[in-house]
């Protein structure tokens, strides 16, 4: 964490200061006191072990820690050393740990390796056990007609299942999910990456003691429509993208969380982990038909019809990277890039760039779309991604010219099309690639081989022309574009119908969408 600013000033003039905020506060207490008419009471205490009755709440609200994202109590220390003599003189006093003379932190419920509660870790497994036994507290406490609201905006799947798995355990039914715009998109966290522009909401009810046991086949039944019904009506109000991933959480695992277990017709019990995984295919499959069509819903491992996997990672991608505004939440190219980058329509990049360009996703939310539906990442990196420290980015575009094209470039793969109109329709592209294989004679077809991956890829996707017509387009080469689309309008219907999904998945003002929309605008009537 660095620290840079704070975002209100207590010493200026501006909306930003102590005393606008003050006056905010002040004013809702002034609006909201009329319909006050019973008197609350507030304490500090152990969610573990709270001291309310058994069936004494109507609703019980919790927004628990999320997961390894905060260390809290660290945070806590870094002012609790200033705060500490300066409130003691005036006669308060400081709860702190008996080890270190510092805020307490055994019974902070956060996954931190870093520190260590009866010489063991707080792992995984602690952040579960402890999350179970607060919510068998809450289940304890709610009434059987109460509902328990529980908040959380973690964006990795691990800080999901976690919280889920205490859920379902304490006996408590996750009905539905509501994504609430709570994050500014303007927070400082929030620029440059891909954080989520909503808290979810997760709503769920005591589930009954003499629940029966679900069968596997029948639970599997009910997911697909029960998640395409909410992934239709979350689009309507406007929530996208990754966002709208997580929403779809609650309503799918109300069927799993309804009974007691679930269990395979073998008699063995169904993990909380193996249901995710089949949430997360289904969502995904989904997602490529609202946006490619139904042979990629239908695709595994390259199906009849279907585009490419590389297609259908890139448009898997774009679409969770929608944000709630409907822009990306992860792209790095700055609009004042543009006109340098035009410069330069072979895609060379400055040495010393600060940072790389195109958008990205958190590697483990790539993973759980791609892996179900067959989609190797690995096999595409340094292709059209790049995986580096947790993070997959999108390579941007411009970036692919010498890695299609070679040292020519597009204006190379120009020049041999206008001298030629037939290579348009044998695009041969990664000129001198290293994969080429060892029974590949020099003047046969060339191949491309991922730096990770053995299988030999062949050199010319869907994907790869639509990319090299967009550069022919960025390069101002009209008559070898040309040529380009009239052959692929007589190859099939795959280039046109993938050119028209990335240019609505994109979004608006990105160098990738211009680049699209000025090439259809050029094909063929």
């Amino acid at each position: 964490m660095t620290w840079d600013f704070v975002e209100s000033v207590p010493t200026a003039d501006e909306s930003a200061n102590f005393g606008a905020a003050f006056e905010w506060v002040a004013k809702v207490i002034e609006k909201q006191a009329s319909s006050i008419t019973t008197p609350g009471q507030t304490f500090q205490g152990d969610a573990e072990n709270l001291p309310l009755q058994a069936a004494s709440c109507d609703i019980l609200f919790i927004d628990p820690p999320y997961y390894d994202a905060v260390p809290y109590s660290d945070l806590a220390n870094f002012f609790f050393v200033w705060l500490k003599p300066i409130v003691e003189p005036l006669g308060y006093s400081l709860k702190i740990s008996e080890a270190g003379g510092l805020s307490p932190t055994d019974q902070e419920c956060i996954w931190h390796s870093g520190q260590l509660v009866n010489g063991h870790p707080k792992d995984r497994s602690f952040f579960e056990t402890k999350v179970a036994k607060v919510f068998d507290k809450c289940r304890d406490l709610i009434r059987d007609d109460g509902i328990c609201g529980v908040v959380f905006a973690h964006k990795t799947t691990e800080g999901w299942e976690a919280l889920i798995s205490g859920l379902i355990t304490a006996g408590l039914v996750i009905h539905s999910s509501w994504p609430i715009a709570t994050e500014r998109s303007s927070r400082t966290n929030a620029q440059g990456t891909a954080s989520l522009a909503t808290s979810v909401h997760l709503v769920c009810r005591p589930r009954s003691d003499n629940t029966r046991i679900g069968d596997w086949g029948d639970v599997l039944h009910e997911l697909p429509e029960r998640v395409g019904e909410w992934m239709v009506r979350l689009e309507c109000e406007g929530i996208r993208g990754a966002d709208l991933v997580f929403a779809c959480i609650g309503p799918a695992l109300e069927i799993f969380s309804r009974y007691q277990r679930v269990e395979t017709p073998d008699g063995r019990e169904v993990p909380l982990a193996d249901y995710l995984e089949k949430v997360w295919e289904v969502v995904g499959r989904a997602a490529l038909h609202q946006v490619l069509g139904t042979a990629e819903a239908q695709a595994r491992n390259g199906g009849a019809g279907a585009l490419e996997e590389d297609a259908r990672l890139t448009a898997l991608f774009l679409w969770t990277i929608r944000a709630t505004a409907g822009n990306g939440t992860g792209e790095t190219v700055a609009e004042d890039d543009d006109e340098e980058e035009a410069d330069d329509p072979d895609g060379a990049e400055e040495s010393g760039s600060p940072k790389p360009k195109g958008f990205t996703l958190i590697y483990d939310i790539a993973r759980r779309f791609a892996q179900p539906l067959g989609i190797h990442l690995d096999a595409w990196k340094g292709r059209i991604i790049d995986i580096d420290k947790g993070v997959v980015r999108l390579l941007p575009v411009r970036d692919r010219a010498r890695q299609l094209f070679g040292e020519g470039g597009a204006a190379g793969l120009a020049d041999r099309i206008e001298r030629a109109p037939n290579a348009a329709r044998q695009l041969e592209l990664f000129p001198g690639a290293a994969g080429r294989s060892a029974e590949q004679p020099p003047g046969s077809r060339r191949r491309f081989v991922a730096a990770s991956a053995q299988a030999v890829v062949t050199e010319a996707t869907t994907l790869d022309r639509v990319h090299t017509a967009m550069l022919l387009q960025s390069s101002g080469r009209t008559n070898a574009l040309r040529a380009l689309l009239a052959a692929e309008q007589e190859r099939g219907p795959d280039f046109v119908r993938l050119s028209n999904a990335l240019s609505a998945l994109y979004p608006q003002g990105a160098d990738e969408k211009r680049l699209l929309d000025a090439m259809l605008l050029a094909l063929p009537q």
